[in-house]
């Protein structure tokens, strides 16, 4: 086998998105803690587990999921872009479900104050934005692969949200001859389509692409279904699912050469 293309998965994959969230949510909770006296730790819990139930209660819930958007994200999207009516949906509910994740967070704490959490759901998003963090390999795995197969990021996510992922580490985009986002497409993975498309825009048969990323029910699962060779990047030593096995499995991106050496 001849591998002519690698597709790489963006979030947690090339990008550090998990520490950047975390970092996000520590600096908030924290200057809650400061101004109140709760526990941030207390706080980052609640709001994490306050946001995920209340994403799940909107109209919206069964699109962010197709498309692969979660609640954290939802946290400090604008939701500007796409072409979906469900995308208008989402820019509405955006700000109320910013607030009202901090809101019921606090509650849960004994703090009613909804001028807090107004202030914090702001300040979330500005710590996040501020905080574009890559893997210490990515760019010299990038560097190493350009000119030698054809490189396509395949991203799940809200087209402006992901656009700005990318925009916060600007070196990054031009190392790809393609970048899909789900919400742009239409569906994201594992549907196997999303998949097809970035092989036809590459020109090339599945047989002949690496799909590399770090979730395996979308990255892995669709990649397999699709007929790519999977290469799971398994940092943080997770739980492995024996009904979706990847190909190959990575702690670190370099270890990335010697697998499309051998096919």
């Amino acid at each position: 086998m001849s591998v002519s293309a690698v597709l790489f998965d963006l979030d947690d994959t090339l990008l550090w998105d998990e520490r950047s969230v975390e970092e996000a949510f520590e600096a908030t909770c924290q200057a809650a803690a400061e101004s109140t006296g709760i526990d941030a730790s207390a706080l980052l819990a609640a709001v994490r587990s306050e946001a995920r139930s209340l994403y799940e209660t909107y109209d919206t819930f069964a699109f962010t999921k197709m498309i692969g958007i979660n609640p954290f994200e939802g946290l400090w999207a604008n939701f500007t872009a796409g072409d979906q009516p469900e995308f208008r949906r989402l820019q509405e509910l955006a700000p109320m479900y910013r607030k009202e994740s901090w809101n019921r967070g606090l509650k849960s704490l004994g703090i009613d104050n909804e001028e807090l959490a107004g202030d914090l759901a702001e300040k979330f998003g500005k710590e996040r934005r501020e905080r574009p963090y890559v893997y210490e390999e990515t760019f010299d795995v990038l560097k190493k692969l350009q000119g030698k197969v054809k490189l396509l990021l395949l991203t799940n996510g809200s087209p402006d949200l992901q656009q700005e992922k990318l925009d916060g580490v600007p070196d990054l985009a031009p190392y790809f001859d393609h970048i899909v986002i789900s919400g742009s497409f239409g569906k994201g993975k594992p549907d196997v389509s999303i998949f097809t498309h970035a092989l036809d825009l590459l020109g090339i048969q599945p047989e002949n692409a690496v799909m590399v990323g770090d979730k395996l029910t979308t990255d892995i699962k669709g990649g397999n279904a699709a007929g790519l060779t999977t290469v799971w990047i398994n940092r943080t030593e997770r739980e492995k699912d024996p009904e979706i096995v990847p190909a190959y499995e990575i702690q670190n991106l370099n270890e990335l050469h010697a697998i499309l050496s051998s096919l």
